[in-house]
């Protein structure tokens, strides 16, 4: 299944209610499991964004339900980009014409 990073900064709302996080981010794997998205990790993180998630998903539709219904909730802006493991990009590379 296609791996992607999805990068996640808080709203005023969302570090507001930061004590929330852990039903936070258990919710968001409910509706994961609903939308066809699998959260791998998540991780805190310092620099542009607060949060990395890494997660699995079928296709880009099933994903941007999900970062979609994230950023509804009003906690969380996201930004999110395809990711290729080391052996699939190797791969392509020597594929290329």
């Amino acid at each position: 299944m296609p791996t992607f990073i999805i990068m996640l900064n808080w709203t005023d709302q969302g570090i507001r209610m930061i004590k929330d996080g852990p039903k936070r981010a258990a919710a968001a794997r409910e509706l994961g499991k609903k939308v066809g998205v699998e959260i791998k990790q998540i991780f805190l993180t310092t620099g542009d964004s607060d949060l990395l998630a890494i997660v699995e998903a079928a296709d880009g539709s099933n994903l941007a339900k999900f970062c979609l219904t994230l950023g509804a909730a009003g906690n969380a802006r996201t930004k999110t980009v395809r990711a290729w493991p080391e052996a699939e990009y190797l791969k392509m590379i020597a594929e290329l014409p």
